[in-house]
Parts: C-alpha cells; structure tokens; sequence
C-alpha cells in the first residue's frame, strides 16, 4: 500500500515539473498580424473600432522585438502627395555646376491653351522657384549656337520660337536646336504685327509697306519651320509678334490645337547692348515675380552672351528649370507650303544639283 501511494505521488510531482518546464520554454505568441490586403495605412487597433479607409495604402513598420515579448508598435501613416500628371524629375547632369531639368511637362495643345500671366490668367502651373526658358527671333548664325553651347553646359533644356524666314535661311541651325532636345515652336512667316492689316515686306533689295493676310503669316511660318525640320519635329506652340493677340487670331488659333504663349516676364533684351544689363533685367523680373516663363531673344548678340550667366545665377539662387513639351505635333497645311516653296525658288537656267555645279579643286 505505501509502495503505490510513494509512486502515485512521485507521479504528481513529476508531472507538474514537467509542465513548469514547458511553459517557460514557450515563448508568448504575439497577436496575429492583419490582412495584408487592408486599403490603409494600419495604426495600434482599437478593441472594437476597424480602421478607417485612406486613398492610398501605405505600408506598416513595427517596431524592433526587445528581448522580451512585447506588444507590436505601428507607425502613424504619413499622407502621400497625388503627383502631377506628366511631371518627371531629370535632373542628372555631368556638369557638376550645372543646372538641369527639375521636371518636364507635357501640354495638350486642344482648344489652343494660353501661357503665361502676362496675357493669359488660367493655367497656374509653376511652382515657386520654377521657370521655363524660352527664346525668339531665330536661328541666326553665331547668336543661336552660342545660345545651344551654354544650355547643353548647364544641361538646361527650353523652348525657341523661330521665324518662318529665318528657318529657311538657316535650317541647319534649327536642326541643331532639335537634336538637343530643345521644343521648337513658331513666330509667323515675317514677323509681323498681326494686330496691323499692312506690314513691312522685303522685295527685292528694299522693304515695303502692304497689306497682307494674317492667317497666311502665321500659315507660312508654321510650313516654313516643319520643312526646315525636314517635316517632323515641331510643336503645336506660337508666339505672337510683339506679344499683340487679335482675338480672331486667337480664335483661330484655338480651332487649330495651337498653343499660345505670351510670358511671366520680358527681358527687353532688344533694348539692351550689353550683356550684364540683360542678366540684371532677368534676375531683376525673377526676383520680384519669383516664377514664371521668361522671354528672351537667341536673335540677340546681347542675350547670347548673357546666358552663361543667366544660367549660374539661377543655379547660385535655387532656381529650378522645368521643360515644356507638345502631347501633338502641329500640323502644316499643303497649300501655304506651296507658298513657302514658291518664295524660296527664284527663276534661272540651270536645274543641276549643286554637287554638279560647285565642285572642290584646292582645299589647304
């Protein structure tokens, strides 16, 4: 009898030491995590509130294990800005000095959109800081180069707006323009008032005063910037002469999906002979506006050698560059490019291509 009682209670006790043994080796489960297809960002729950939906999940963190167990700690969500469409960071530069592109933004150019303040009040795109380059009045010979070389050391891109002229005296230039990756838009034929029903004309050797049709002004100029582009390349962007917009121009315009650009600030760098007076004009009108499209001429001896230094002090004051691209292409018309054709061929005998008729005989 006491044999069997001694072993019942030998039994006892090693049952219970062997459970004691068990429940400190077993560590405290922690709580089972959430779903990982919740729509929200998940804080510490509420016994008995389910978390609230957000726009956006964002992820949980939890916070490092301590040697003991201890309850999972999750980090608030931090709210996520809703980028803007078509907005990208380019900012990479092999000049360690140089600029660069913040972002890049792409128009659509239907119902023909106006820019900048100065004549247009309703697309308020640029952030403080931010500006677009853009130049008129070429391509010219040395001035426009020049213009290219300082942009591309800066790793600056921007927007030129031709003259139709100018494009077919110089298309080698405005190609140049776009295989740097520069938008290229248009600035009429002749650059004319479009707001006078006469202009100034060249005819020959000497200008003269007579009508003409706006509409076919800036036709031509359009025509006139795609074939020196050898057809493909420009955007459907216009800047009218003397920033004057007639409002059936603009109508105009708009029916043709061509956006019009006036601007935040002018430099008047057409007034200007020296090119410190033209970066104190610029950074003057920067300062006081603190963002916006700038208005320059590459036509301009003054500008041309303006704009390394334009450039660093946008860089020295925090000055951010942002590029304006076309979604479309713009359209020439068949007709005003046989206008434009028919003003560049001038009568004469001989039909041989030029390699027939100029030929190399000394080079040193």
């Amino acid at each position: 009898m006491r044999v069997t009682v001694a072993c019942a209670l030998a039994m006892s006790v090693s049952v219970v030491a062997l459970s004691a043994a068990w429940a400190q080796n077993t560590p405290m489960r922690e709580p089972a995590p959430e779903s990982t297809n919740a729509p929200a960002a998940i804080v510490a729950p509420e016994p008995t509130t389910a978390p609230a939906p957000a726009p956006m999940p964002a992820a949980r963190t939890e916070a490092a294990a301590p040697p003991a167990p201890a309850p999972i700690t999750r980090a608030q969500p931090t709210p996520q800005q809703t980028p803007r469409p078509m907005a990208s960071t380019t900012t990479n530069c092999s000049n360690p000095n140089g600029l660069g592109v913040t972002r890049t933004v792409e128009i659509d150019t239907t119902g023909g959109p106006g820019f900048g303040f100065e004549h247009f009040k309703q697309h308020d795109f640029l952030r403080e800081g931010e500006v677009v380059l853009t130049f008129d009045d070429g391509p010219w010979p040395h001035t426009t180069p020049a213009v290219l070389k300082a942009l591309a050391e800066y790793c600056v891109k921007a927007i030129f707006f031709p003259i139709g002229q100018h494009a077919m005296w110089e298309p080698g230039i405005l190609k140049q323009v776009a295989a740097a990756g520069h938008t290229i838009g248009s600035h009429t034929w002749s650059h004319q008032d479009l707001s006078n029903a006469k202009g100034r004309f060249r005819v020959g050797t000497k200008m003269e005063v007579r009508e003409y049709d706006p509409k076919e002004e800036i036709e031509k100029g359009i025509s006139a910037v795609n074939m020196a582009l050898g057809g493909s390349g420009e955007a459907a962007f216009f800047r009218f002469p003397a920033l004057r917009h007639p409002p059936e121009l603009v109508k105009y315009l708009g029916e043709r999906n061509v956006a019009m650009f006036s601007t935040d600030m002018d430099s008047f760098d057409f007034k200007l002979r020296k090119p410190e007076q033209v970066v104190a004009s610029v950074m003057a009108r920067l300062k006081k506006h603190g963002k916006g499209i700038i208005l320059m001429h590459d036509f301009q001896k003054a500008t041309a050698a303006a704009v390394p230094e334009i450039l660093a002090q946008l860089k020295a004051n925090g000055y951010k560059v942002v590029h304006m691209k076309a979604k479309s292409p713009v359209a020439a018309l068949a007709q005003y490019d046989e206008m434009v054709l028919k003003e560049q061929k001038l009568p004469t005998m001989s039909q041989q291509p030029t390699s027939s008729v100029v030929r190399t005989v000394d080079e040193q």
